[in-house]
């Protein structure tokens, strides 16, 4: 008998006894964790007037307060399994779901018991059990098998109630929730108190004031924006908030609550309002008391801050840049800031839906919370109620896409099909294989397919344009002077991505035929934007027919959504480098998309820690602590200083700078690609429906070390950079083959487990 038989029966002896021996004899096997039911961690979430409250598992304690209602018939299960050295791969699950818990505590599910089901899915199980009940509520837990054949322990339990009315497919969400916040600095000044919470928030503020006699009045400001001394800004221009109250005081010691104007364009019939319990809410940072002689304790003035629930530990960053860690701080809070509306919003000037804001909101939340509830229902919001860019309608595929990447759920796709299939606004094609809104096939009967509420979709390429807004004519807007043709380079970069979307779609939902029709419209799109677009003298993609100016924003989605050749690359790529931040905060998600899709690490860390006008660093030194809608006031008079679009390094950090993304729906297979430049250190926590992934990078004189940590029933693909030179490289210090593509290092694939790679 060779070594390699006898290895094998020792092998099989072994899991025979396991199975054989009385489950506590056995080694331990983790139980499934981070249970969720329709996306959510937290399905038995009970808040009252905002605040969080310890949820009973009754149906009366869901009927008071504000709750979490689940409202499909088939709701689906997902679950994450241990991280790092527990890490295992799951090869079967079972659910029991229950109407009681002690019916669990038998191990019998009287709804569902799904039995031992093989397979290593984790996400996106769809209740298969006895029909749901309205105002249930329900139990369920799931255990797994390992690989070995060992069963896990069963999980805790997850509780979930039942809405009124049960259909197919309804997005499960949070009530909004209440955080009260002391401030950080009180400084009296004469008879004035000026009071600094550290960052913005949207809130609202409440003031534990004394009087000597009815009638004495103070005058309270709240604002965003300081001045250079550090007090109040009162005129801080643009769409900066500032407000002014006059309080009138009783006699003694009483709690006031300043009751927040709404203001006039916020708060149209198309803006998101705010829900009664929450009550109105303005984003400010600084407080002013003026005229109050009395002592103030930090007790007495309390900010109350509104959002979606938000995880803050989910995620982390950390390098040996300070500039890029203070970006990183500002965008994650944005993150979380901006979601004080319970939709995604473009900010508080008009606080309206719009897809290329969630579009990039949508990427922010997932890299910094496990969190995808908020981005699916704020989908559902925008397929019905489209704005006018062209471009932005068509991302709303691009958002499908995503929302099934992350999560492994295709139901909203399969549920809004046709409708995603309206987005693709394949009805605006020309001859050519492009698309136009400028051709006459702007029908009524289209304009009602997309839910748009106007007369005709436009195209924007970037925003604001030269001469609105409060630019001067002679000033340039955002679009590095795109030239507006019939048929639009940019427009139609974003229809190929559409296309290979919903084709991708079409595939997982088994839909062959679509995904057919839809894989060769996109090929016929490259073709044609390739024979149209592309200028051989130039060697640059120009922005319409008619024209041979090239602008940043048609190359860079070129780059992005893979339209450029490979042997294009080069000087494509060499241009879009030559012109810098040209587009506003908007287009940087794609420009810096475009940059790490080339390789070009080094300068995507010089745009993302730069300094310059045009810099995220720039909003943190003119005081902003949420994004800003542009770069500058001088750039967009009118913005406002709470904008998630501005925070696209939430998102670009995670996913390009550290690598970390999903190659197949579910994270089921991802990859860990870091193009770190030259920090000399980076560590990350990313989130994922999985488990976290974390990843630490240290390089110094030609060392090269990375530790990496990967969730249980997972595989990572690791890509690292190459010198160039041929590399020994070793994993938990056991050398390993690797292949090379250009400078690039491929390593094996790893499973569940912690992993230190390194090289020189």
């Amino acid at each position: 008998m060779n070594h390699t038989n006898l290895i094998h029966r020792l092998i099989v002896l072994a899991a025979i006894l396991i199975r054989q021996m009385p489950l506590e004899a056995q080694p331990h096997l983790s139980a499934p964790i981070g249970l969720m039911t329709d996306l959510l961690a937290y399905p038995d979430y009970q808040s009252a007037g905002g605040y969080p409250v310890q949820p009973f598992w009754s149906a009366a304690a869901f009927q008071l307060g504000q709750s979490v209602r689940i409202s499909s018939q088939h709701p689906a299960f997902s679950w994450a399994l241990p991280t790092g050295k527990d890490a295992i791969t799951q090869i079967a699950y079972r659910i029991l779901l229950a109407s009681h818990p002690d019916s669990l505590a038998h191990q019998r599910g009287d709804y569902w018991d799904s039995g031992q089901v093989s397979g290593s899915s984790s996400t996106a199980i769809i209740y298969q059990g006895k029909a749901l009940q309205p105002r249930t509520l329900y139990f369920w837990k799931v255990q797994i098998w390992a690989a070995n054949g060992q069963p896990s322990s069963f999980s805790t339990v997850s509780a979930f109630y039942t809405d009124s009315v049960l259909s197919d497919c309804v997005s499960a969400h949070y009530p909004l929730q209440k955080t009260d916040q002391l401030p950080i600095v009180i400084k009296k000044t004469g008879t004035s108190y000026q009071i600094d919470f550290g960052k913005a928030a949207f809130g609202q503020l409440k003031l534990t004031l004394t009087a000597l006699a009815d009638g004495d009045t103070v005058n309270v400001h709240l604002g965003e924006a300081a001045q250079p001394n550090g007090n109040l800004n009162r005129k801080p221009g643009g769409n900066i908030r500032y407000q002014q109250y006059r309080l009138p005081l009783r006699a003694g010691t009483h709690t006031y609550q300043v009751q927040i104007k709404p203001d006039g364009l916020n708060t149209r019939p198309a803006a998101a309002k705010m829900p009664a319990y929450i009550g109105e809410v303005l984003p400010f940072r600084y407080v002013e008391l003026e005229n109050y002689v009395a002592a103030i304790l930090p007790g007495q003035v309390v900010r109350t801050a509104v959002n979606y629930p938000f995880n803050e530990e989910a995620s982390s960053f950390s390098s040996s840049d300070t500039i890029l860690n203070a970006v990183w701080e500002l965008c994650k809070y944005s993150t979380k800031a901006t979601t004080f509306a319970g939709i995604y919003v473009d900010g508080d000037r008009e606080r309206l839906p719009y897809e290329a804001d969630a579009y990039i909101n949508q990427l922010c939340h997932y890299a910094t919370d496990r969190e995808y509830s908020l981005a699916r229902y704020s989908q559902e919001h925008l397929l019905f109620h489209a704005t006018w860019p062209t471009e932005w309608i068509l991302q709303s595929v691009l958002m499908a896409w995503n929302d099934y990447l992350y999560t492994g759920d295709i139901r909203y796709a399969q549920h809004y099909y046709e409708e995603l299939k309206a987005k693709t606004l394949t009805d605006l094609e020309g001859d050519n294989g492009l698309i136009s809104t400028c051709t006459g096939k702007q029908t009524k009967a289209f304009i009602q397919r997309i839910h748009f509420n106007g007369d005709t979709i436009r195209d924007i390429v970037d925003w604001p344009h030269s001469g609105i807004l409060g630019l001067a004519k002679g000033k340039g807007g955002e679009t590095d002077g795109f030239v507006f043709n019939n048929y639009n380079a940019v427009v139609n970069a974003y229809y190929y991505k559409a296309l290979l979307d919903i084709s991708a779609l079409a595939a997982s939902m088994g839909k062959t035929d679509d995904a057919a029709f839809y894989s060769n419209k996109a090929a016929s799109v490259k073709k044609a934007f390739q024979q149209i677009f592309w200028d051989k003298k130039q060697q640059l993609f120009c922005d319409g027919e008619k024209t041979r100016h090239a602008s940043l924003h048609t190359n860079m989605f070129a780059l992005t959504f893979g339209l450029a050749e490979e042997k294009q690359r080069a000087s494509v790529t060499k241009f879009v480098r030559s012109r810098g931040m040209a587009c506003s905060v908007y287009g940087s998600q794609f420009l810096m998309d475009a940059i790490y899709e080339g390789g070009d690490a080094e300068y995507g860390l010089s745009l993302l820690h730069s300094q310059e006008l045009r810099s995220w660093y720039n909003m943190i030194r003119a005081g902003s602590t949420i994004t800003m809608e542009a770069w500058d006031n001088q750039f967009k008079p009118n913005q406002d200083w709470n904008h998630i679009w501005g925070a696209v390094p939430a998102n670009i950090i995670p996913r390009k700078l550290m690598g970390v993304e999903p190659l197949t729906p579910g994270w089921d297979e991802f990859r860990i690609k870091p193009q770190i430049g030259s920090l000399a250190w980076a560590t990350i926590k990313v989130p994922t429906i999985k488990g976290a992934v974390e990843v630490s990078v240290r390089q110094e004189a030609g060392h090269y070390q990375m530790t990496v940590c990967i969730p249980g029933n997972t595989k990572a693909h690791l890509v690292l950079p190459g010198n160039g030179k041929k590399q020994s490289v070793t994993i938990n210090g056991q050398p390993v083959k690797t292949d090379r593509k250009g400078d690039q290092l491929i390593l094996p694939v790893l499973g569940g487990g912690e992993y230190e790679v390194q090289y020189n």
